[in-house]
């Protein structure tokens, strides 16, 4: 399975839906749409129950568009992870020789009835030019405001007034098992309702940046060109915009999982993006993760309940406010944390600046620090993620407990994995696919820091941290492209 970006591609050619279609002809004459009874509204409810959710799709569906991103063909650099289908390269005839042009199809909802519209950074990517087109068949050029790719939101603007607009809803107050409605453009057939539940709240995917995710899961259907559309309450409000989707298979159609960025985000971003044209974020500089059983049995923690630290780094505002690595973050201002993308989201919502009390469990005992949040930016380089020294050592097998191969940080491969140049520990460069290790999900190019809490430099050090290590898990402290976190591993 993969997570899919949700944006409908052009294909050449077009075909005609025909079937099932209602001619209107009479011994060859055609019977005038006038002339047909119209049925009565069906009901909304019978006998207490809901039977229809047409009055909703009424409010809300013409404040949602269809948008048609153009731009002339660019290079695309080579994927490791799952395929982006934004936009298609369509190939003409080599004597031709004409500018290529590549476009892709997804949707937007209007927030304001000036023009303002919320859609997903992907679907606008890149583009030169960005037709909306309304579902009135009205066709509007659009600016871009501005983006965001941490949270894949985007804002455009078109020059209409007087146009019908969705009201962002209070998404913290959605619950698991509440009705949702999804409009969309999905597959380019026009404009579709389909409706479901929320099926979780505070997801994470990680094919977006992944930093600031908070994801509402839904299981109204949702088809590659929803990227940008609506999902709305049945009091009409937009309480997420739809994202992303899980796909089985290489066809990239629905499961039955589908995942929107809640209209708190939402609104957030677009605030600031319409003001500023950029989105600022508060961070504290630090690495965390949730604790599972495994890695509280081997940091011999009583209390499982927080967000561990796993790294601080220099000079960041949590090494000014005192954290330090193992610190179990337990509380926020006062309320208190057990989840690292909720911490995350937390600091990140923030305004760099802002001063934030943080309580942490230190060796038993509570102690509360103050922290001034830094700016986070965006880090554009991505590095590589395999190691390379020709003249090197070749790669040496730890005790087989882990089932790899070792060998120290050089300064030639702390550069190309994207690490400072003061980096230390082991890269992994070969892994046993039958290992632990692998099982824990190490793979070539992470750089183990400790072993058992204990730093590892050379191959002896990795031994030596081994030893005696019997059924406990041992515990690894992982730098994995700059992110450091705990990693348990079972030995044979």
């Amino acid at each position: 399975m993969g997570i899919k970006k949700i944006v409908i591609i052009f294909a050449l050619g077009i075909s005609t839906l025909t079937a099932g279609c209602n001619t209107g002809l009479l011994n060859g004459t055609e019977t005038p749409a006038t002339n047909q009874p119209q049925a009565p509204s069906a009901p909304l409810v019978v006998d207490g129950v809901r039977t229809s959710y047409a009055d909703v799709v009424e409010r809300t569906s013409p404040a949602v568009v269809r948008i048609e991103a153009e731009q002339k063909q660019r290079s695309r650099a080579t994927s490791q992870g799952p395929a982006d289908d934004f936009f298609r390269q369509f190939q003409m005839p080599q004597q031709e020789r004409r500018p290529q042009i590549e476009r892709g199809v997804g949707s937007g909802v209007i927030v304001s009835a000036d023009g303002s519209i919320l859609t997903n950074h992907h679907v606008v990517d890149g583009a030169e030019k960005i037709k909306v087109l309304m579902s009135d068949n009205k066709s509007y050029d659009a600016k871009i405001v501005g983006t965001d790719q941490p949270s894949d939101l985007a804002v455009l603007k078109i020059e209409a007034t007087n146009l019908p607009f969705l009201t962002l809803g209070n998404s913290d107050a959605v619950r698991v098992g509440d009705i949702v409605l999804a409009i969309g453009n999905p597959l380019g057939i026009g404009q579709t309702v389909t409706a479901g539940i929320i099926s979780a709240k505070g997801r994470r995917t990680g094919l977006s940046d992944g930093s600031f995710e908070d994801f509402l899961q839904t299981d109204a259907p949702i088809n590659r060109g929803n990227s940008g559309g609506a999902l709305v309450n049945l009091a009409g409000e937009l309480i997420g915009v739809n994202s992303q989707i899980l796909s089985g298979g290489g066809g990239g159609g629905n499961i039955g999982i589908a995942f929107s960025i809640p209209s708190n985000m939402a609104k957030s971003v677009m605030e600031q993006l319409i003001k500023d044209g950029k989105v600022r974020r508060g961070m504290l500089g630090i690495n965390i993760q949730n604790v599972t059983d495994e890695l509280a049995k081997s940091l011999d923690m009583e209390q499982r309940s927080g967000v561990i630290v796993s790294n601080v780094r220099a000079g960041s505002a949590a090494e000014k406010a005192g954290l330090k690595r193992n610190d179990l973050i337990v509380a926020i201002n006062g309320e208190k944390i057990d989840d690292s993308n909720v911490l995350r989201n937390k600091v990140a919502s923030s305004t760099p600046g802002t001063e934030i009390k943080i309580s942490v469990m230190r060796e038993g005992k509570q102690v509360d620090l103050t922290a001034t949040l830094d700016e986070f930016k965006l880090d554009s380089d991505a590095p590589g993620t395999e190691p390379g020294n020709e003249n090197a050592p070749g790669p040496q097998k730890e005790s087989g407990k882990l089932g790899l191969g070792l060998e120290p940080v050089t300064p030639q491969s702390a550069r190309q994995l994207g690490l400072g140049s003061d980096a230390e520990g082991m890269v992994v460069t070969e892994v046993d696919e039958g290992g632990p290790a692998a099982e824990a999900g190490i793979a070539r190019g992470d750089v183990i820091i400790e072993i058992n809490r204990k730093p590892v430099n050379a191959i002896a050090d990795v031994r030596a941290a081994l030893e005696g290590t019997s059924d406990r898990p041992i515990l690894l402290l992982v730098n994995r492209r700059g992110q450091t976190s705990y990693v348990t591993v079972r030995p044979e």
